[in-house]
């Protein structure tokens, strides 16, 4: 499995050769980096540690900096990935061309932020009568028992803030990849909003 990190630019649409309307998120990766790698004997385990996204190197305190190899600069985002099919050396720069013989992908990212919301919209109540009078429209209900526990019990659905959360879309086709731009057309919706951060890697359950 490879991996690497990215940047959700936004939603098209592209006609394929039999001239099927296919709605794409258009992913975008800056040079990835290989920063490190953690090695059984010192680490413990395995995995290879990949950076994407130029920083200014006086922006970033010294202690960050300094896991940096020579020729690559200050990055902001850092990531291990502990199964790393494809074989790289600290210093490497890593392509969207990584994914070419690569058929579906998972698209990991954070999801758009909704504020405060109430239990309809936050985990499909289907809400009270909308009959006049009912007084019970969208109120969540009651949620605490009357002799025991005398409590309300934890992972109850109640309204809270929305959005924001970790999310991976699994077995996403790829529809297009462009090396020279480094850019990946994907077939289906992605979480987070435009410019966001998404780490993309080959599907775990689709080839």
């Amino acid at each position: 499995m490879v991996s690497l990190i990215g940047k959700k630019i936004g939603m098209t649409q592209v006609f394929t050769e039999d001239g099927t309307l296919v709605p794409v998120t258009v992913l975008q990766f800056d040079p990835n980096y290989v920063v490190g790698r953690r090695t059984p004997e010192k680490n413990g385990y395995e995995a290879v540690v990949i950076g994407s996204g130029a920083v200014k190197e006086q922006r970033a305190t010294k202690p960050y900096a300094g896991q940096f190899p020579e020729g690559v600069g200050v990055l902001r985002h850092v990531m291990e990935f502990r199964v790393f099919d494809a074989e790289v050396s600290v210093g490497d720069e890593l392509n969207v061309d990584l994914f070419e013989n690569v058929v579906h992908v998972d698209v990991a990212g954070i999801s758009k932020g909704k504020g405060f919301q109430g239990v309809m919209k936050r985990h499909g109540f289907g809400g009270g009568r909308k009959t006049h009078g009912s007084k019970f429209h969208r109120a969540n209900g009651s949620t605490g028992m009357a002799a025991y526990p005398s409590k309300v019990l934890k992972g109850t659905k109640m309204a809270g803030r929305m959005g924001g959360d970790n999310v991976t879309v699994q077995n996403l086709r790829i529809v297009q990849i462009d090396a020279e731009n480094r850019v990946m057309l994907v077939r289906g919706a992605v979480p987070g909003a435009r410019n966001s951060m998404v780490v993309v890697s080959a599907a775990k359950k689709k080839n």
